[in-house]
């Protein structure tokens, strides 16, 4: 099983190769993740991470395809981006943007946002898994007690996701779990 840690920084995972733009002590792959295409082979990985990395590149949708090629037909993806109403999306100069909890959905077919511009992508991805990681009020001031909540009950995240759209540096960040179809 071939596993690819994109922009792992100082996270050198064993049994991963491990990519990133710097070259840094356990990086195995030195790429700007920027310049198309990646220098991996169409299908070469089982599991790709992608931690705090897709908010930092030029282009999602072509970033996304380029996930989409080098991974297996059966493969995951996981990710972590942040929240798009949550200062962490911004308080990093590099960042270029937060993602909403439906953002994915313009690569998983049979969604209202697929449906509606399927052609910005013909990469096809199934949800497995989606959750909020919520710093509440973070960094403005922390609860005693509380640091970092994970929400992944599909009743809660919806609550929480309206009321994230509301109520900015509530929701941190987005994990997501996709499987190539």
């Amino acid at each position: 099983m071939k596993k690819l840690n994109l922009a792992a920084g100082k996270d050198i995972r064993k049994d991963f190769i491990n990519h990133d733009i710097a070259q840094i002590d356990g990086i195995d792959i030195v790429h700007d993740l920027n310049i198309f295409p990646w220098p991996w082979k169409d299908n070469s990985f089982d599991e790709i991470i992608a931690i705090d990395i897709l908010e930092h590149l030029d282009d999602f949708v072509k970033t996304f395809d380029e996930i989409y090629r080098i991974l297996a037909k059966g493969g995951i993806v996981k990710i972590r981006v942040p929240y798009w109403n949550h200062s962490s999306a911004y308080i990093d100069p590099t960042h270029k943007r937060g993602f909403h909890e439906d953002t994915f959905k313009f690569f998983i077919p049979n969604t209202p946002y697929r449906n509606d511009r399927d052609y910005y992508s013909q990469s096809n991805f199934e949800l497995i898994s989606q959750q909020f990681i919520v710093t509440p009020f973070y960094p403005y001031f922390s609860i005693p007690g509380i640091r970092i909540i994970y929400v992944k009950n599909k009743f809660f995240f919806k609550a929480l996701g309206f009321i994230g759209c509301h109520i900015s540096n509530l929701i941190a960040a987005l994990r997501i779990e996709l499987k190539k179809i």
